[in-house]
């Protein structure tokens, strides 16, 4: 059982929050210490992992995958190193793979763990234009959007009651739940914002997840990505992102994909 962190439980009290009460998306309350997102952050990525594991669908960090890892995490280890991270030395910052080849989609816990299906790497051109689709969701967990949406999806008490221990169905619910988690457009906006920082000092194209919102939006009319039903607009965002990308003078870098192109084979 993980300790009730004092910061979370004094702010609690002293606000007098009840059941069920919420910290409204976008004033700036978070009640949640980084103490708090790494606790709950471990407990949502072990439930995750039983529950995929489960399914047969983990790519487990093991001898039999370690090609796999060996190929996605230079790409991931190049984003978190950019030197532009807030949390770089606080969270966890693990990747794992779901194979799922019938699901593009990615997300991320508090505290930085990070899922990625098997079915958005092989949708993605190339390799800037995973890193840009990881560095939003590595943003979304250093900005600790997440933590806020569940705060105010699930109320601070609840919360509470997974922390400790005591809400182990809540628990399950939510781990269930964060490939589905929508966020304000305020927090897609700094998501996709960020993505182009963290790219910028790296070897990639900064403008990367751009790429991934113009194809598929053009395959929007048929079956499109799962990762447009929680990340929508693609129009505005794929402005906003190459814009920015051009204002830091970091579009167009030419980055040798065989190594992304033997992942896609290995999965």
């Amino acid at each position: 059982m993980i300790s009730l962190r004092k910061p979370l439980l004094a702010a609690a009290l002293f606000l007098g929050i009840g059941l069920g009460s919420c910290s409204k998306d976008g004033d700036g309350v978070l009640l949640f210490s980084v103490q708090d997102d790494i606790a709950l952050g471990a407990q949502v990525a072990a439930k995750t992992d039983s529950t995929y594991r489960a399914n047969g669908q983990l790519l487990e960090r093991n001898a039999a995958n370690a090609r796999a890892y060996a190929l996605l995490d230079p790409i991931v280890n190049r984003v978190l190193n950019s030197g532009q991270l807030q949390h770089r030395n606080d969270f966890v910052w693990d990747v794992k793979i779901i194979r799922d080849p019938n699901i593009q989609n990615a997300f991320a816990t508090p505290g930085g763990h990070i899922y990625v299906f098997s079915g958005l790497i092989d949708f993605l051109d190339n390799e800037s234009e995973l890193a840009g689709i990881l560095g939003h969701e590595i943003a979304h967990a250093d900005r600790r959007h997440t933590s806020r949406l569940l705060q105010q999806q699930y109320g601070v008490s609840v919360l509470l009651g997974v922390l400790t221990g005591n809400n182990p169905g809540q628990l399950t619910r939510i781990a269930v739940g964060l490939g589905q988690l929508s966020f304000s457009r305020e927090f897609e906006r700094e998501a996709d914002d960020y993505s182009v920082t963290y790219l910028n000092p790296t070897m990639y194209s900064c403008d990367g997840a751009a790429g991934f919102f113009i194809k598929a939006q053009a395959q929007s009319q048929g079956n499109p990505p799962e990762f447009l039903s929680t990340h929508p607009n693609p129009d505005n965002r794929i402005q906003a992102i190459q814009t920015k990308a051009r204002e830091l003078s970091c579009t167009g870098r030419t980055v040798n994909n065989s190594n992304f192109q033997e992942l896609q084979r290995i999965l």
